[in-house]
């Protein structure tokens, strides 16, 4: 995950895709969403709640709408991009600065300030359930002092993302390489699912 302070700085860092960001920017920007950046990423909110995203890969752009289950999406753009796991969130695609309508794309931003207005949120439900810590997590976390106080600087559902991350796999082998791959976004802070938010 790139962390950037400014939007000028995450569309400096995707040179492919200047000119379409710049105009997916342009109609936020006509909005009276406020820019922000979260999560080093573009977020456009109102009343300090998130309401859209701007991304950018190697294959496309997209809009994150935040609440965007709850758009009427008239074009049949928007796409669950974790089915079965993310509940209010869908996003726009597109695959070239052509694919862009300004009118469709300020149409769904305006239903979607509107929406944030009449208070429509999924809520999510928060599971009481604890998780116990799984071994292979207990033992590096006791032999590595740095990795065991990142770790507890992380908020509670980040922390239990990575549990069940590792109590997950079934072989050790398998825990052993999720270990792994976890250790240096620990290290920085990150969540597991932070690039999804």
């Amino acid at each position: 995950m790139q962390y950037n302070t400014s939007v000028e700085e995450f569309i400096s860092k995707k040179p492919e895709w200047v000119k379409s960001l710049q105009l997916l920017r342009s109609i936020m920007l006509t909005t009276e969403m406020e820019e922000t950046i979260k999560w080093g990423v573009p977020t456009y909110t109102i009343n300090g709640k998130n309401v859209v995203g701007l991304s950018a890969f190697k294959s496309y752009v997209g809009i994150w709408f935040h609440q965007g289950v709850f758009l009427k999406d008239p074009y049949s753009k928007l796409i669950n991009a974790q089915e079965g796991k993310t509940k209010g969130l869908r996003q726009w695609r597109f695959s070239s600065f052509d694919d862009i309508n300004k009118d469709q794309v300020l149409a769904y931003v305006l239903e979607a300030i509107q929406n944030q207005k009449e208070g429509k949120e999924i809520t999510i439900e928060r599971s009481s359930t604890e998780i116990e810590m799984p071994y292979h997590l207990k033992t590096e976390l006791e032999q590595n002092k740095e990795l065991k106080t990142s770790f507890s600087k992380l908020m509670p559902f980040k922390q239990k993302e990575y549990m069940e991350y590792i109590s997950t796999a079934k072989r050790d082998a398998t825990k052993d390489a999720r270990l792994q791959k976890i250790i240096p976004m620990i290290l920085k802070g990150i969540g597991l699912n932070d690039k999804y938010r």
